[in-house]
């Protein structure tokens, strides 16, 4: 195993972090007026407010522009195919370097691996219908969200209600959608829905997948769900009232929703996963300078035992997570079945992210509880990662099942 990231990659990623600095951070401090505060950036209903979405625009096309928004895409859906390995390096450096806080970075610069830009949910999607929303989805022009958790289907997906009837050569969806990122904005959705109920009872597929457009009669996302600490956001609720789609639109074979989804999710953890260990890199940075320069009883507080551990313990860790992430994203490269891995990498990075920003805070004291140094927001974030694309204790059950049936390789 050598994990040691080559030239391309590294030059790719520094490409990247200059790229933030003479165009997206710039953008950031002119309308910090906006940016700055959650009451100028959200509408009242918790939508963002037109002009940071034209900023987000702004920065996703100019992102597309230069290459770097379809880094992750396929090569068969016109992205630069780059691969786990390069993702990880890339979210990491990215997130290492600016750290937390900056809207107009997360999810723009790059997109979610598997809810935006060229998703690879979408190589399921029928060639030539792909073919006229391919441009206008790469350059950043048109969003996508993923539709397929509900308000009382989120870990269980078989209790998904959502349901496809077959009309002709369309199908009819009905149904709620909940939790769903960028769906107050997208274009487009990717949605799952039961089309045989019961093959979906017995767990044994019955859930289909389809591209809707969001203009679409019967496609609405009646409330923005704020969470965390936010006044707004780009999570929501969808209702699709007897939303027609063409059967061409649909992602993959009838039946086979859920292979078509796992498809994008398991690409999403591992992003989530380098995304964690950049902002934990960050953190531990902002507790070791800071502990540096803080004095106590008349020396720095970092000459104090209990302050040191705190730091060892996050350097512990972070290596611990760099070294999972690396093995596993070498893995998924190779084309090994690394379900357990994958598992494993996302759980113990979200799980670590909280812990190092915990510290972070711990170590700054006071400061560290308001969010000057942004690591209060950070913490924020952390939290909730324990949650999206398969709970911790999802990822610990998958994980005990590959490793009862034999299937996890250590």
């Amino acid at each position: 195993m050598d994990f040691e990231v080559d030239a391309d990659t590294r030059a790719i990623g520094e490409a990247i972090l200059r790229f933030v600095e003479r165009e997206v951070l710039p953008l950031e401090d002119e309308y910090r007026g906006v940016l700055s505060s959650e009451r100028t950036m959200f509408q009242p209903d918790g939508r963002f407010v037109p002009q940071v979405l034209a900023l987000r625009r702004q920065v996703r096309m100019c992102s597309a522009e230069l290459g770097y928004y379809n880094l992750f895409g396929g090569e068969a859906l016109g992205g630069a195919g780059m691969g786990a390995q390069a993702m990880a390096h890339i979210q990491e450096t990215l997130n290492h370097r600016f750290g937390p806080g900056h809207p107009l970075i997360q999810t723009v610069v790059l997109p979610s691996p598997f809810t935006n830009g060229l998703s690879p949910v979408l190589r399921h999607l029928d060639a030539g219908v792909f073919a006229r929303y391919r441009d206008s989805i790469a350059s950043g022009d048109k969003t996508l969200c993923f539709g397929l958790s509900e308000p009382d289907a989120g870990s269980d997906v078989f209790a998904m209600k959502t349901r496809a009837t077959r009309d002709g050569d369309h199908w009819v969806l009905n149904g709620t959608k909940q939790w769903i990122t960028n769906s107050p904005y997208a274009d487009y959705a990717m949605v799952f829905a039961v089309t045989d109920t019961d093959a979906a009872a017995r767990h044994q597929g019955g859930v289909t997948g389809f591209f809707v457009d969001t203009r679409s009669p019967g496609f609405s996302v009646p409330r923005v769900i704020s969470t965390l600490g936010h006044l707004g956001g780009d999570t929501g609720v969808v209702v699709l009232d007897n939303v027609r789609v063409h059967d061409d639109h649909r992602l993959g074979s009838e039946g086979r929703g859920l292979s078509v989804a796992m498809d994008g999710v398991n690409a999403g953890r591992v992003g989530m996963a380098a995304t964690c260990l950049g902002l934990a890199r960050w953190a531990l940075d902002q507790a070791v300078e800071y502990a540096k320069v803080r004095k106590t009883q008349g020396v720095p507080i970092a000459e104090h035992q209990a302050i040191q551990f705190m730091l060892a313990d996050s350097a512990m860790e972070i290596y611990a997570a760099k070294s999972m992430v690396q093995n596993c994203a070498w893995r998924v490269d190779r084309g090994d079945t690394a379900t357990a891995q994958v598992s494993m990498v996302k759980a113990f990075a979200t799980e670590m992210l909280g812990r190092v920003m915990d510290r972070s805070i711990q170590v700054h004291g006071a400061m560290g509880l308001t969010n000057e140094l942004r690591i209060e927001e950070g913490w924020r974030f952390a939290r909730v990662m324990r949650i999206p694309d398969g709970t911790a204790e999802i990822q610990r059950r998958t994980i005990a099942r590959q490793l009862l049936g034999g299937r996890a390789d250590l």
